[in-house]
């Protein structure tokens, strides 16, 4: 399970970069399964259209795609977990997505932002 920090780092050269370019190609070896927030994607290919233009975002998309990353829907369920950790952590409600998706699947988060996920239980930090 992986927070959009990790996702970022895929094209920024700045700690926990390394590790997070490792995990997505292990993701396109087909050694690891990748589940996402709804919220990931968006927040994700914002940052590669910035950064390279829409035509390199999409391919972003269609690489992840092709890789096999699951992105999870929500449901009421689920937003009613993202508010909790939000009220809980005082961290926004883009933030407290993937720690609430990482609890109902009960898998591991990896994020790269020390800041937002670095008091929840159980969070992996890269960098």
């Amino acid at each position: 399970m992986l927070d959009a920090s990790v996702g970022v780092k895929w094209f920024k050269d700045e700690p926990g970069s390394a590790e997070a370019r490792a995990l997505i190609e292990r993701l396109g070896e087909g050694e690891l399964r990748v589940v996402v927030p709804a919220v990931f994607p968006h927040e994700v290919l914002d940052v590669a259209r910035r950064l390279f233009g829409i035509g390199q975002a999409r391919a972003v998309w269609a690489g992840l795609q092709d890789a096999g990353v699951l992105v999870a829907g929500s449901d009421r369920v689920l937003i009613d977990a993202t508010l909790e950790i939000a009220g809980r952590y005082g961290c926004t409600v883009y933030d407290a997505a993937a720690p609430a998706l990482a609890e109902r699947l009960g898998c591991r988060m990896l994020s790269a932002d020390r800041r937002a996920h670095g008091r929840i239980e159980g969070a992996q930090l890269l960098g």
